[in-house]
């Protein structure tokens, strides 16, 4: 029993090494497989990135393979197309020289007459170069002349534009001058009706005040049938001193009125709108300047100088009352005394 015993501890004290030997192993053979494993990791890993690198490459290239093939099938296009146009040329080429061959055969017989011809068209270029050249003689003297008349021309523009600007000072001058005679015409107006106010007022004194003469404005109203009859151009003989009174005043005004302003009397008939159609008077036009001239006769048979007097005729065509009444044509009859500028 002991014996055993003693066997049995010795051989229980060896198994202890033999499984940490068989641990020690076990845990190489682990770790040789775990670091196995990561080394094919790490190769697969580089493969793969590899992989994708030359992925990128190769689909790079493929893009720029792709560019190459489009410029080159347009390349190819273009060739084509230049060769069907070379083609087509060469053959209208092939026709043209078909043509020409059979041309020349043709021209073969008639070499005499080519020149002829040729004589004839060496003539012709003679002909045309001296032409020519007269042209050009004629275009070389056409161009002198023109420089001369621009030369005319860049004269006459100084010209004219010294004219204008002389013109200019003229119109400035004549501006002014006009200016100056508008004011001093004005003052010669004003001065005018003066004395045309200060005659009517001793015209109407000279006549007594009577009531059928007036004054309208710078008018002195004499009715006609106070002075002519009916239909008559001669004066009544009682008017007569009612002229020589008009006389008289207008002598006295021709005396007091400057000699610088020019001033006429006018004297204008009117009639009323009954018509008249006698040999003497075809119209009222005729018997209305009739009665203004003999007005005008008595006057310078009373000493007024002509050159002071204006007869004219209006006929019926200014009315002083539109109305067709009796009284309304006894007022259109009449005689109109204007003292104005000549």
């Amino acid at each position: 029993m002991a014996l055993v015993r003693g066997r049995r501890e010795r051989y229980a004290a060896n198994y202890w090494p033999g499984f940490v030997d068989m641990l020690s192993t076990l845990l190489l053979v682990v770790t040789f497989l775990m670091a196995l494993f990561m080394l094919t990791n790490y190769i697969i890993t580089q493969a793969a990135s590899g992989k994708d690198t030359m992925l990128s490459r190769l689909n790079r290239q493929l893009s720029e393979l792709t560019e190459l093939l489009a410029l080159e099938k347009s390349k190819k296009q273009s060739v084509e197309d230049s060769l069907a146009a070379l083609q087509a040329t060469l053959l209208d080429k092939d026709k043209e020289n078909t043509r020409l061959t059979g041309l020349l055969g043709d021209a073969g017989g008639k070499t005499q007459g080519a020149e002829d011809r040729a004589t004839s068209l060496t003539t012709q270029l003679s002909e045309q170069k001296q032409i020519t050249n007269e042209a050009l003689a004629k275009v070389e003297m056409l161009n002198q002349q023109l420089a001369a008349l621009r030369l005319q021309l860049a004269a006459l523009q100084e010209a004219l534009e010294a004219s204008e600007a002389k013109d200019k000072e003229s119109q400035a001058k004549i501006a002014d001058l006009g200016q100056r005679l508008n004011v001093a015409l004005a003052k010669k107006v004003q001065e005018l009706a003066r004395y045309r106010s200060d005659f009517f007022g001793k015209l109407k004194d000279a006549l007594g005040g009577r009531a059928d003469f007036q004054i309208a404005g710078d008018r002195f109203i004499f009715p006609s049938d106070v002075l002519f009859d009916s239909g008559s151009d001669v004066l009544r003989p009682e008017a007569h001193d009612q002229i020589a009174k008009l006389a008289s005043a207008l002598t006295e005004l021709e005396g007091k009125i400057p000699p610088d302003i020019a001033w006429v009397m006018r004297v204008d008939g009117h009639t009323d709108i009954n018509p008249i159609a006698t040999p003497q008077f075809p119209s009222n036009w005729e018997l209305s300047s009739a009665r203004a001239i003999s007005v005008v006769r008595y006057l310078m048979s009373q000493g007024v100088k002509p050159e002071r007097l204006v007869a004219a005729g209006f006929g019926e065509f200014q009315p002083l009352d539109p109305a067709t009444s009796p009284e309304a044509m006894r007022k259109n009859r009449r005689i109109e005394l204007k003292l104005t500028d000549r």
